[in-house]
């Protein structure tokens, strides 16, 4: 493995005058099937290793969300085309001539996840899933299955990280989180699971542009719906406030015509009902966020294989090396961490792993510790998968 570390101050965008952060929450078409396609692995991963003791080569990081139609309205509102959800992606189906029901358990695993996730979304009528999982290629199921001396990298790829999460990041998670957390469903049943935030930090003034899709069975009229609205804002400009001594201001549905009627109501609380549609790998990093001002990867980690994917497992050591050098070096005040792979090699020794430092005075003391740090991350691979398997961690 090489190890490259150099000064530079990176990922420090709050020293900018303009920072712009987005995040997808959990009922945005494209967050449904980021979420889809991890709870399919897990489940697969479950049943491989209840059956056989062992995970076997699979990757179902391709996954579609073909929205519906519907006709939302106050008091009520009724779904008419059902949401379509493709599931694509590469499974083993058979394994010492047993053969494994990977559709009914990848169709199965999405319903789940639509269940627990979407409140206001008659799963059983309103989505129409199609599984289409295939075993993999004989080169792939040959290096997923020849790790007697650890996992060998399933592609070449590259992982990326940095700490720490400036002020207008750590706001635009908080707000996504505060918004759809179930203490505020549970006061605000109007608002919908489907919502975005956009942060613009000019300046000293963060700005946050909030969607929120809201459910019209919970609001009577357009006058429900403006209160609804109002309260969306004043939960956004707390929730932010917490994590940030900078002035906040955010709008809620800045589209809407009140007029027309125009305005943001579903019938399901996302737009996957009629407005959007979806698919793995176009919303938030593995950090929760889109940071146009950072290094991304722009790999879709949800869905792949807990045991050789790089694409995966580099994207979520990559940021715990960030914070461990800023938490625990001198001088460190942020870092940013690149990991590549190559494909056929020990997941454990990568290609290279590049790390810059912002605030330090000197590198070569740091590069000792440095180091330890890089291979402790690596040598966590294991206890990474219980946590992924355990669906501890969140990818999107």
């Amino acid at each position: 493995m090489e190890l490259t570390i150099r000064s530079a101050e990176c990922g420090a965008p709050n020293d900018a005058e303009v920072e712009i952060v987005e995040r997808k929450g959990t009922g945005h078409p494209d967050s449904i099937c980021d979420g889809i396609a991890e709870h399919v692995c897990v489940r697969l991963c479950q049943y491989y290793l209840e059956r056989f003791g062992v995970i076997l080569h699979h990757n179902v990081d391709k996954v579609m969300l073909c929205a519906g139609t519907s006709r939302p309205a106050f008091g009520g509102g009724e779904t008419r085309e059902p949401i379509e959800i493709y599931l694509a992606g590469r499974a083993a189906a058979e394994h010492a001539g047993v053969h494994i029901p990977v559709q009914e358990i990848a169709a199965e695993a999405c319903r789940e996840w639509l269940r627990a996730h979407l409140a206001h979304l008659d799963v059983e009528r309103g989505v129409r899933v199609v599984p289409r999982l295939h075993p993999g290629s004989r080169d792939l199921n040959w290096l997923f299955s020849h790790c007697a001396t650890g996992a060998l990298a399933n592609d070449t790829s590259c992982g990326t990280g940095f700490a720490p999460l400036t002020d207008l990041e750590s706001a635009v998670l908080a707000v996504e989180r505060e918004l759809n957390a179930a203490h505020t469903k549970q006061a605000h049943p109007a608002f919908g699971e489907d919502i975005k935030v956009m942060g613009v930090r000019h300046g000293g003034l963060i700005e946050l542009t909030v969607s929120c899709a809201f459910v019209g069975r919970h609001l009577a009229n357009i006058d429900d719906y403006l209160e609804a609205k109002r309260h969306a804002a004043q939960l956004a400009v707390t929730a932010a406030s917490r994590t940030t001594t900078l002035p906040v201001r955010a709008t809620v549905n800045v589209a809407d015509d009140i007029e027309r009627g125009d305005i943001f109501l579903t019938v399901t609380g996302t737009s996957a009902e009629a407005g959007d549609d979806g698919q793995t790998g176009r919303g938030n990093r593995v950090c929760g966020l889109i940071t146009p001002y950072r290094v991304m990867s722009v790999e879709s980690a949800a869905g792949k294989n807990p045991v050789s994917h790089t694409g995966k497992l580099y994207n979520i050591i990559a940021p715990r090396i960030a914070q461990a050098l800023v938490a625990q070096l001198p001088g460190v005040r942020n870092a940013r961490c690149l990991i590549v792979s190559r494909i056929g090699q020990a997941v454990d020794e990568p290609q290279l792993v590049d790390v810059a430092l912002g605030g330090p005075a000197e590198i070569q003391p740091l590069e000792a510790p440095i180091g330890e740090l890089v291979h402790a991350q690596l040598h966590q691979l294991r206890a990474l998968r219980e946590e992924l398997l355990a669906e501890r961690l969140s990818l999107y």
